[in-house]
């Protein structure tokens, strides 16, 4: 194997920033690897994976020492021009990549640009690839998330890189077309000999796809080590608050011989059979519904006219209930209709046909302005949240507009609530992901409204920060009468929920507890559903009902005094 990317003693620092966000780097990637980079949100993996494509020390310029060689290149005396045919870089908010219309356009885009005659042809290889190839001609925005992320991905590939970086692949993907993604990349990995490196937070992707995994936290490399060694580091890993795949973490627990920790669902299997197993019988999930319904849809419909002047179907045929006390998580593949669902609820979209209605009341005969008073939407983007210069003016925001007496204690409450106060005179936009979402579930809190809609609340965190954001979300369960989260993050769904909503193709298509979810396959594989790993493994050893959370799985193993394990 041949070293294609060469970085040594590499420090960089940010335009204002007193401290370096890379310290002294040095690594090497062989050629042919599949490398995941990890870290918490804030340690510098995408500041070192910028390096790659020459946007540091060119685009983002500072202060910049070492040296970094890709595939034979300096990346100091090359241009991002030159670098971007070695280096296909898909970014996390892939969407800015897509520059054309139409889909072959921007896959040509390119090579088009780059003078290729066979332009053309590159692009439909690309397509070919990533299985768009039937949709050449369609428009970009007719495209569901994951297709538009593919098409990304089909942009890079057409100038036929040696290697492809991608930030977070799957942080906005439902669990099938996670899956699919992954299995793109094992494809250009194998087939394409192609060398890919993913920053990624999802550690059971990790385990499934990749070779070996950098371990990078506050701006240093702390180790590079092949997969298996890299996520039975437990205590290395989760004392940087990372967390290793769920039947990972359960087999170090329960003191699992260390040569048989699993890291895939497939080797647990093998590993917990060691165990005794044992069924217990079902049982029935306390439900928190009450007899007041907060919200309703009745025979609802909604479209939209393309630019073609066309109508889409988006909802369709939608009658649901939602009542006081209830934590809903709306789950389904992309483009399902759930965020449609929820703007439907806020009145900024009204129904073709049917009724929505909130505390009784159409939302066709409301504005947008009165139902905020009772319904707050958090954004999937924290920053589309954000309209002042720091943390306080934007919670206070709301309150002040409304004049509300004596906001001002009000608003101490809500940030002391969120731990915030230290951060209440900082620009909300300069913050990390996870204190974003803390500011925009703290602005949604100080509306106090008897509605909470969050969509994609999980998105592009790493697993601690969702962990903690978890109990925030709680906090506005007590705070409101409905929560209701549109999600693809499945340990949210089985940790957080009372009731779980399921939508294909603009129809509700299960509405019911998580048991009767997670044990049906046909339902799950309809709406791109994979459980958590734990969720899987209890059903692989027949604990009924299953087990959502580690603790309980752990819980269940050592109150059992019949499953113990034979020490080898």
């Amino acid at each position: 194997m041949n070293k294609i990317i060469d970085i040594q003693n590499v420090s960089f620092t940010y335009p204002n920033e007193e401290e370096a966000i890379l310290k002294n780097v040095s690594i090497t990637v062989e050629k042919g690897e599949f490398l995941a980079v990890i870290g918490g949100n804030g340690s510098g993996k995408s500041t070192l994976c910028k390096l790659l494509n020459g946007l540091i020390p060119h685009y983002y310029t500072g202060d910049f020492e070492g040296e970094a060689c890709i595939n034979g290149l300096n990346i100091t005396s090359n241009t991002v021009a030159d670098l971007s045919e070695h280096v296909g870089y898909v970014y996390q908010d892939f969407e800015n990549q897509i520059v054309q219309a139409r889909v072959i356009e921007d896959a040509a885009f390119a090579p088009l640009h780059f003078g290729y005659a066979d332009y053309m042809e590159r692009a439909r290889e690309a397509l070919r690839i990533v299985g768009l190839e039937d949709y050449e001609n369609e428009f970009v925005w007719q495209l569901s998330g994951g297709q538009k992320h593919l098409l990304a991905l089909a942009g890079c590939l057409a100038l036929n890189p040696k290697i492809i970086v991608l930030d977070e692949p799957i942080a906005q993907l439902d669990p099938y077309h996670a899956k699919s993604m992954y299995d793109v990349l094992k494809k250009l990995h194998q087939q394409f000999e192609k060398t890919i490196i993913v920053i990624e937070h999802h550690t059971e992707f990790i385990a499934e796809f990749c070779s070996t995994v950098l371990l990078v936290d506050n701006g240093r490399v702390v180790w590079k080590r092949p997969v298996r060694e890299a996520l039975t580091a437990v205590e290395d890993l989760t004392a940087r608050n990372i967390y290793p795949p769920q039947v990972t973490q359960a087999a170090d627990r329960l003191n699992v011989n260390h040569a048989a920790v699993p890291i895939t669902l497939e080797e647990a299997g093998n590993s917990f059979a060691h165990f005794v197993k044992k069924e217990n019988p079902i049982t029935d999930f306390p439900s928190m519904k009450s007899s007041e319904t907060i919200a309703e849809f009745k025979d609802v419909n909604f479209l939209y006219q393309t630019v073609e002047r066309s109508y889409k179907q988006i909802l369709q045929d939608i009658n649901i209930t939602f009542s006081k006390g209830e934590k809903v998580a709306l789950v389904g593949n992309n483009g399902a209709g759930k965020s449609t669902l929820l703007r439907l609820l806020t009145g900024f979209r009204k129904p073709n046909a049917g009724t929505v209605s909130i505390k009784g009341k159409s939302t066709a005969k409301q504005s947008p302005e009165k139902l905020a008073d009772i319904v707050t939407y958090i954004y999937q983007n924290p920053e589309q949240m954000f309209i002042e210069d720091s943390v306080r003016k934007d919670v206070e925001f709301f309150l002040k507009a409304r004049k509300q007496q004596g906001y001002e204690e009000i608003v101490d409450h809500i940030l002391e609530l969120f731990q915030l106060s230290e951060l209440q005179h900082k620009d909300s936009r300069l913050m990390s992901g996870g204190q974003q979402r803390r500011a925009s579930l703290a602005i949604g809190a100080a509306m106090n409204p008897a509605i909470i809609l969050l969509d994609e609340p999980t998105a592009n965190l790493d697993i601690a920060t969702r962990k903690h954001l978890t109990q925030f979300i709680d906090k506005l369960a007590v705070r409101t009468e409905l929560v209701l989260i549109a999600t693809h993050d499945m340990q949210l769904v089985s940790e957080w929920a009372t009731r779980v909503v399921v939508m294909n193709n603009g129809q509700v298509i299960y509405d019911g507890d998580k048991e009767g979810l997670f044990s049906n396959s046909l339902l799950m594989r309809r709406a791109g559903i994979i459980p958590p790993q734990i969720v899987e493994l209890s059903h692989k050893l027949n604990i009924t009902p299953a087990k959502y959370t580690i603790d309980s799985f752990i819980d269940f193993f050592q109150e059992e005094s019949a499953w113990i394990m034979q020490k080898t």
